[in-house]
């Protein structure tokens, strides 16, 4: 088990270029499943969650070619389906979360897909039903053994439906999608997710030769294809680490460059930043902090308090809730932080209190956030990350704080976020990995 020991406060300067998209390229190397012939990606993100993904497909037969760093041509034409039955399979599909996406591509061509309950943050309850009730949608048959945890899906042939998705799942809309292009007739998807991993995933599909429309949408048509070929598919740069590396500018007074950004498929997480107060400027691609000794929290019109809150996209995404609350600690002015997706995610501001923050946890889904406006500047603590993005925001905290600061299990944080002690460290942090 490794730490973080952290020296603060810390002011940053340079550049900093995001890792491709986590959560794209979940959905992006399960869908490799979908043909028999090589898929390029590139702009892999080499993080623990993903690096396990890639073992986890290799296990199941896909060939890997590590053409450069970030970039993995993979084939899946010597697929071995009896690994699914065996105890090697339980263990690595149950270490993470994204695991689950591997159902609809193996159902979808082969007829047959198993999985074991995924692991993943402990944020709260993140249930499975909106996959499994949209396979059945389609013509699955689907058995649930409640004493292993292990869920089956098969058909002899999936069939196109209209359905309405009970809730906007980003993952189960994935999984959804690559069954669907794969079954025959025409499917229509309503309260489809759309987040911008959703929108890379069609395109990716289209470039197979699916034919999927409606993309950048809630209501997605699919007609089904017989077959899928290979293509060349590049990952968006990480909005929640370009969020992350906003907040840290911000909290350490630090003037940062973030590169090649992608703007355009930021929605409205840049807006949200400012209206904690946090300037910023687009230059062509790349967004340009300056170093602010004082931001202020805006208010509503009304003149009442500022409200944070997550939804489903093009709404403010959860992932970055965790990173706002701990730079509205320094700001100047009071938000209530509003987590409405996940019941356990805030329970990480324990460990700002005891640095100093003056937060109210008003219940499991909101904090009141009072700024200090820098008067009293936190403390370095010891203290353990409990979740990717959670463990990230109390890496902010500890730059910015006074003294020393030491974080345990940040395998957490190496689950989201590449090298993110020696990319920070080259631009003027104090971060060792003990």
């Amino acid at each position: 088990m490794y730490s973080f020991e952290i020296k603060g406060p810390q002011r940053l300067h340079g550049s900093i270029t995001p890792q491709g998209a986590k959560n794209e390229a979940l959905q992006i190397i399960c869908a490799v499943l979908l043909t028999n012939e090589p898929v390029s990606v590139s702009n892999i993100p080499d993080i623990r969650d993903i690096n396990k993904l890639i073992d986890l497909l290799e296990s199941l037969g896909v060939r890997i070619t590590r053409v450069e760093k970030g970039k993995i041509i993979f084939q899946a034409d010597q697929v071995n389906l009896d690994f699914l039955k065996t105890e090697d399979f339980i263990k690595q599909a149950s270490s993470l979360r994204g695991s689950i996406m591997i159902t609809g591509p193996l159902l979808a061509r082969f007829g047959i897909a198993a999985m074991p309950k995924p692991g993943g943050d402990k944020i709260g309850r993140r249930r499975l039903d909106t996959h499994f009730i949209g396979f059945q949608k389609l013509g699955a048959k689907f058995d649930f053994d409640s004493d292993e945890n292990f869920y089956t899906v098969s058909a002899s042939k999936l069939k196109g439906v209209y359905m309405l998705l009970d809730e906007a799942s980003v993952t189960g809309t994935a999984n959804i999608i690559m069954a669907a292009s794969l079954a025959e007739g025409t499917t229509t998807v309503f309260n489809a997710a759309c987040e911008p991993y959703i929108q890379q995933l069609c395109k990716m599909l289209n470039r197979m030769g699916a034919k999927i429309t409606g993309i950048g949408s809630n209501l997605l048509t699919i007609k089904g294809v017989t077959s899928l070929k290979g293509c060349s598919h590049k990952m968006l740069p990480d909005m929640i680490e370009i969020g992350s590396f906003i907040g840290l500018a911000a909290m350490t007074q630090s003037e940062i460059t973030i590169k090649d950004c992608a703007i355009p498929e930021l929605g409205i997480i840049p807006d949200v930043f400012k209206r904690l107060g946090i300037r910023m400027e687009f230059r062509e691609d790349d967004i340009f902090i300056p170093s602010q000794k004082h931001y202020e929290i805006e208010t509503f019109i009304d003149g009442s308090i500022l409200t944070v809150a997550d939804a489903i996209w093009p709404g403010f995404t959860p992932d970055l809730l965790s990173v706002v609350l701990v730079s509205a600690t320094q700001a100047k002015g009071t938000v209530l932080i509003h987590q409405k997706m996940f019941e356990s995610r805030l329970f990480f501001v324990d460990k700002l209190i005891d640095m100093g923050a003056q937060i109210i946890l008003c219940d499991p889904h909101r904090a009141t956030v009072i700024g200090l406006n820098r008067k009293n500047a936190l403390r370095g603590i010891q203290m353990s990350s409990p979740d990717i993005r959670a463990g990230v925001a109390l890496l902010i905290a500890a730059l910015s704080a006074k003294g020393k600061s030491i974080i345990n299990n940040i395998e957490q944080i190496d689950r989201g976020y590449e090298r993110i002690d020696e990319r920070l460290n080259a631009i003027g942090a104090d971060i060792r990995r003990v």
